[in-house]
């Protein structure tokens, strides 16, 4: 390769616009959104439905999706479902949360203040878990002490207000969305989160999917919220697990299994009037979020035949 060849790509590289939202993922824009709840920054991706141009009358249910830093490549892509006559999911428009600025660096740490109920225990597991990440080198213990340090001083209550009351009447002002039928979906934590969000009874959401859910304490806020008397007819809760998780090597995916199997009995015993339906999968936690996304759509947001 000659000099000059080099350095014309130099040039293209340093003058090439970078691709937006809509180039990667088709039919979504990109917007950042300032939190007075949360004293924060959000990172925002909505996915309209590939019917959205058709008719400028019709409105649509929005999904929200958590921790969009890692799932939006993994499910906004998923729209074109809409299309699919073999998988009839009835019409939607998905609103992506995530973190922008510096936080979308850090953003496997500072979700732990979003979507995490406040006073949830951290069990002995998790330590247990991160001084295992340091011993094989996939973080510095300054890491893991500042993820420990955010599980400190969780806010999922101030998230939840600017879900509700900041960002949801915001997306209403942009898009043509329905008066009713939203969701929530949310993988790990942010399953935790959906979890916490149905059980205080937020009344913006009417079918929540949680994949793998954090619950990784017998102690934890949601069992806790869950053994409550709680009236949630018209509600639909679509739980997930993975078998690897609740058999596997690594203690605080157990424990996550155990909180699961205990979360499950604790709904199946109420007389809430809540539709719950369940599915074990056969991922790893890492490997789980789109699956258990797919499994949530089936479930709660097929169309009819």
């Amino acid at each position: 390769m000659s000099e000059q060849t080099e350095n014309d790509q130099d040039a293209t590289s340093r003058t090439a616009p970078a691709m937006s939202a809509d180039q990667v993922f088709g039919a979504t824009e990109y917007f950042e959104l300032d939190s007075a709840s949360v004293g924060a920054r959000f990172a925002i991706w909505v996915t309209t439905s590939p019917t959205y141009a058709q008719d400028e009358e019709a409105t649509y249910p929005a999904l929200y999706v958590t921790d969009g830093n890692y799932s939006v490549g993994q499910t906004a892509p998923l729209a074109v479902m809409q299309g699919d006559p073999a998988l009839p999911i009835a019409p939607y428009l998905q609103v992506t949360v995530g973190y922008a600025g510096a936080d979308a660096q850090d953003w496997s740490r500072v979700r732990n203040r979003d979507l995490v109920p406040p006073g949830e225990p951290v069990p002995p597991a998790m330590r247990g878990s991160l001084d295992l990440a340091v011993e094989k080198g996939l973080m510095t213990r300054a890491d893991a002490d500042a993820y420990l340090a955010d599980l400190a001083n969780t806010r999922a209550d101030a998230f939840l207000a600017f879900l509700t009351d900041e960002l949801h009447p915001e997306i209403s002002r942009r898009y043509r969305v329905a008066e009713e039928g939203h969701g929530l979906f949310g993988y790990s934590y942010g399953g935790l989160f959906s979890l916490y969000a149905l059980l205080t009874g937020c009344s913006l959401f009417t079918a929540y999917g949680a994949g793998s859910p954090g619950v990784a304490s017998l102690d934890s806020t949601a069992l806790a919220l869950a053994e409550k008397p709680l009236d949630l007819t018209g509600k639909r809760l679509h739980l997930t697990i993975n078998g690897p998780e609740m058999t596997g090597e690594l203690a605080i995916y157990r424990t996550i299994g155990r909180g699961f199997t205990a979360l499950v009995d604790t709904l199946r015993s109420a007389e809430s009037g809540l539709a719950l339906t369940t599915q074990v999968l056969g991922e790893t936690h890492l490997t789980g979020l789109q699956p258990a996304f797919l499994s949530f759509m089936r479930t709660c947001w097929s169309s009819p035949a």
